[in-house]
């Protein structure tokens, strides 16, 4: 009889395991910065800082560490277009937001805008920003990726994709960029020349990219079940991101400082803490998730690690949330 109840315990848990309910729902600390939702919140590298934009209170910026509203940086164009995508220079001193048809420089030291600027030629899909707040980095519904330096006009297209381009990673210098589309493929390349310096082909559309900040690590995913981290000194794979999950669909990605970790989100409401050197899973949450429509879902938005026991999350529920890493 205790074979049999031993046994049956043993499986609940293996079922468990492979249904993916082992996560936290209980935060450390948390930040509900926009109760009625938002529709893009980012955070900054070292998870200080936060900027959300909500239909109610437009564009804001937050001192997480201070508890504190910063700024109230407004609309970004006289249409009121609604900000769908954001994100802060590697340094925190500036930050980069779109629609679908134009992009904003703001700099954060003053909260000001620096400037918006208008796209004809194809939808704006991601966006990423340089420390100097000068370089900025779009991939585009036409298939294009887009350099562009605002200081000198120089613009330079990045045509090797030959489909939609749905996610791209500039390093924090400007230097290099890395991109992924809907041609299964993605690209590390010199921004200065457009050269490749490596291809990294998938099984199915790439929609996340993000790059180490020391220049060596790249994560690139598609939406099957391939999530894989590169050696960018060599361009072989490092580790192959394992779960239980039959799909590892990423709505963002971070590594930490070091490279020793990386933090993902997903459309349905999880944040995962992910060994660079395995790919094997750490951590699992389940972030904040909007109330008021059924079923109840978040998108984590973004993620950054405070330190390396602790990893923040911002969801479209407009809330920032804090973890503790178990290692």
């Amino acid at each position: 009889m205790m074979r049999i109840i031993s046994h049956s315990v043993t499986c609940l848990i293996v079922i468990s395991l492979l249904n993916g309910c082992f996560f936290q729902t209980q935060a450390d600390k948390t930040w509900p910065l926009a109760p009625e939702g938002s529709t893009s919140l980012a955070l900054s590298r070292d998870a200080r800082f936060a900027l959300l934009y909500s239909k109610q209170q437009h564009l804001q910026l937050w001192d997480l560490e201070q508890n504190t509203l910063l700024a109230k940086l407004g609309i970004q164009d006289p249409e009121q277009n609604i900000i769908s995508l954001m994100r802060f220079s590697d340094n925190a001193r500036f930050a980069i937001t779109a629609t679908q048809t134009n992009f904003a420089i703001w700099d954060l030291a003053w909260s000001q805008s620096k400037g918006l600027w208008s796209i004809s030629d194809g939808l704006i899909q991601d966006i990423a920003i340089s420390n100097n707040g000068t370089l900025v980095l779009l991939g585009l519904s036409n298939g294009k990726a887009i350099f562009i330096d605002l200081v000198t006009g120089r613009r330079l297209e990045f045509l090797a994709h030959q489909e939609k381009v749905n996610t791209v990673a500039l390093s924090p210098n400007g230097k290099y960029a890395l991109s992924g589309g809907n041609d299964h493929n993605a690209y590390f390349w010199d921004t200065s020349t457009g050269q490749i310096i490596h291809r990294f082909q998938h099984d199915q559309r790439v929609g996340t990219t993000e790059l180490q900040r020391d220049g060596h690590l790249a994560l690139t995913s598609d939406s099957g079940n391939n999530a894989i981290i590169w050696d960018l000194s060599t361009g072989q794979q490092q580790a192959k991101l394992s779960s239980w999950h039959r799909q590892l669909i990423f709505s963002s990605a971070r590594f930490s400082d070091d490279g020793s970790k990386l933090a993902t989100g997903t459309p349905a409401s999880r944040l995962m803490v992910w060994d660079t050197s395995t790919g094997s899973l750490m951590d699992s949450y389940e972030v904040a998730m909007l109330k008021d429509v059924r079923p109840p879902r978040g998108v984590v938005y973004d993620a950054a690690f405070h330190s390396s026991e602790m990893v923040v999350s911002a969801s479209s529920a407009g809330v920032v949330q804090a973890w503790q890493i178990d290692e």
